[in-house]
């Protein structure tokens, strides 16, 4: 009976310390908007909007009429004709092509040589100069489509002059290469959204950290954290209770995300590229089951970085620049990709960091990768919350000054 009557206790305890903090904080503006609209709302829509526009774009400098300024058109008309069916509109000549590209006046200029006529004529190969400048990367599309005109008008003009001379066309391609990709249209799509686990990392984040900063240093300079030390309870159970309810703020944050991306995913054109985009009710349950360990070991982080702080103020800076961290697999996988190897799932943030494209290219994340990222984390997520634990044994974490 007595033992029946202590683990209620230690139960109470822990609920007592849980509600106090969530019902506090839902009555604070700022934790409610950073942590449930802002946080998982403005990262999804900006994402969508910026991914449309280019994408429209891009769509709209591939299928739309291109001006492009020709320099020597009349000296090759037939090739002007070319041009003009796929869909280029030449414009007058300029006079200093290399600077209008710089200066991004245009994207590409055509330039057709003074001898263009005279060496056609011999059967000889002419010189057609393409214009650009490869550090400008919104002109790639218009420099491709300009490219590929001019390139299969040499190619069927060649054709020609083989024929004329009572050749095959083939002569001159002996070997016809069949390229057959093997990507998915949803695999494809992957190639556009590499930083799309950094999204739901910076969710969890934002969804808990003000809430870990004011459950530490904020009660610590409120000095309300002493009177609450001061209570007959254990710290462990205190530090239980302020863990679960950031958990709590995170979880809601990190599923809000998944319902914007869920909602705005069908609106970004993906599908007019070839591709495709699933981030529907799979998808999202395989990135909480994977982000959920996550989730506590950054809860524990946040609470062990603010608990070095003297100040709400410089518990915000620290906390800040914990931030920074969840951004490096997303940039060494950019930077380095590499096929991913079972023991990587067990690497906290990589680990979620493969298991989230691998569901968004369709390929799925099989049992064992999804065991080495929930224990891997889960075993992190320990250290860092017995560290905390430790720390919170301390009487100075208390004292404000």
């Amino acid at each position: 009976m007595n033992t029946v009557t202590a683990n209620t206790k230690r139960a109470s305890a822990f609920v007592t310390v849980f509600l106090k903090e969530v019902r506090e904080n839902l009555r604070d503006r700022r934790t409610i908007v950073t942590a449930l609209v802002t946080g998982p709302l403005l990262g999804p829509m900006i994402f969508a909007l910026l991914l449309g526009s280019m994408l429209s774009r891009e769509l709209d400098k591939a299928e739309q009429p291109l001006k492009v300024p020709v320099i020597g058109a009349e000296r090759a008309p037939n090739l002007i004709d070319a041009l003009k069916a796929g869909g280029i509109v030449p414009q007058p000549a300029i006079a200093n092509p290399e600077q209008a590209v710089r200066r991004q006046d245009t994207d590409v200029v055509v330039r057709i040589g003074t001898d263009y006529a005279e060496t056609w004529r011999k059967g000889e190969p002419v010189q057609v100069e393409v214009i650009f400048d490869s550090s400008q990367r919104d002109a790639n599309t218009s420099v491709e489509r300009v490219s590929r005109l001019v390139e299969g008008y040499a190619r069927q003009q060649g054709a020609m002059r083989l024929v004329a001379r009572g050749l095959s066309p083939g002569t001159a391609w002996p070997i016809s290469v069949a390229r057959r990709d093997q990507a998915t249209a949803q695999a494809r799509g992957v190639l556009m959204f590499n930083m799309l686990p950094y999204f739901f990392v910076i969710t969890i984040f934002l969804g808990g950290m003000y809430l870990a900063i004011d459950l530490t240093a904020g009660e610590r300079e409120r000095q309300s954290l002493e009177p609450l030390f001061a209570n007959p309870v254990s710290r462990w159970k205190i530090l239980a209770g302020k863990l679960a309810a950031i958990c709590t703020f995170s979880c809601a944050s990190l599923l809000i995300t998944l319902a914007a991306f869920a909602v705005l995913g069908p609106f970004v054109p993906v599908d007019k590229l070839g591709m495709e985009l699933n981030l529907g009710p799979h998808f999202a349950g395989t990135v909480f089951l994977l982000m959920l360990p996550l989730v506590m070991l950054i809860a524990a982080l946040q609470t062990l970085v603010a608990a070095f702080a003297k100040s709400y103020r410089e518990a915000q800076m620290y906390v800040s620049l914990l931030m920074f961290v969840p951004i490096v697999p997303s940039l060494l996988m950019v930077a380095f990709p590499i096929k991913a190897k079972a023991w990587m799932f067990a690497v906290p943030l990589l680990g979620q960091h493969l298991g989230v494209m691998g569901a968004l290219r369709g390929d799925g994340v099989d049992l064992q990768q999804v065991l080495y990222c929930l224990g891997g984390t889960f075993a992190a997520a320990l250290v860092a919350t017995l560290i905390t634990a430790h720390l919170y044994r301390s009487e100075r974490l208390a004292i404000s000054s």
